[in-house]
């Protein structure tokens, strides 16, 4: 008779949950330096932040590839939790202050990361693709907020949303708050009389 050991999955389950813990501890650590401003954080500070060993944290990630992944889904997952739907069925002045107090607020919370990001992607594959999917989502809400007038561009809609999506991005935020010095309330002002140029701009041409 083959005996079953019967506390056998509970242990594997056990097992797992504590490594999925122990990955969470270590990328939380990594995302929590950059936001005070360890822009550049070792494996060591990480591993020591996290609590745990350094070994520890390489056998958790293979390299700093790995956990630049994994910390670019936690930003995100911040992100998620920051965005509202914007009703395409409001007024396009509402929609535009909605959208710019929503994206400021994101942006914002990009900031550290954004910045640490970009001391490391000309070396980095996994950066640069975190990147290209911060765009790809900015984009996407610009489609949700304002569909009616990129709809209403006809064949500019493409160029439209290439502007739109130019004005939205982290790089223009980082210039108005680092490059110009612009606070908060400046920055998101500028951002909204952009946008509110690009739509009113691309409803008269649809009106020609």
């Amino acid at each position: 008779m083959i005996e079953v050991d019967a506390d056998a999955p509970a242990r594997v389950d056990g097992r797992s949950a504590r490594a999925e813990r122990t990955r969470a501890a270590i990328v939380e650590a990594h995302l929590a330096l950059i936001d005070a401003g360890d822009l550049r954080p070792t494996g060591e500070r990480i591993a020591e932040r996290a609590g745990v060993s350094l070994r520890t944290l390489w056998t958790n990630f293979k390299d700093m590839e790995t956990l630049f992944a994994a910390t670019g889904r936690l930003v995100g997952e911040r992100l998620d939790a920051l965005w509202r739907p914007i009703p395409p069925e409001l007024p396009l002045t509402r929609r535009i202050a909605e959208f710019c107090d929503q994206r400021a607020e994101m942006l914002e919370v990009l900031a550290p990361s954004a910045r640490a990001s970009a001391l490391r992607e000309p070396f980095s594959p996994q950066l640069r693709r975190n990147r290209e999917a911060a765009i790809a989502r900015v984009r996407h809400e610009i489609e949700l907020a304002f569909e009616p007038e990129l709809a209403h561009a006809g064949p500019g809609r493409e160029q439209l949303l290439d502007a739109l999506t130019v004005a939205c991005t982290w790089a223009a935020w980082a210039m108005m708050r680092d490059a110009m010095g612009l606070d908060v309330a400046a920055a998101r002002a500028t951002l909204a009389r952009t946008i509110g140029a690009l739509l009113v701009d691309a409803i008269a041409a649809g009106l020609r």
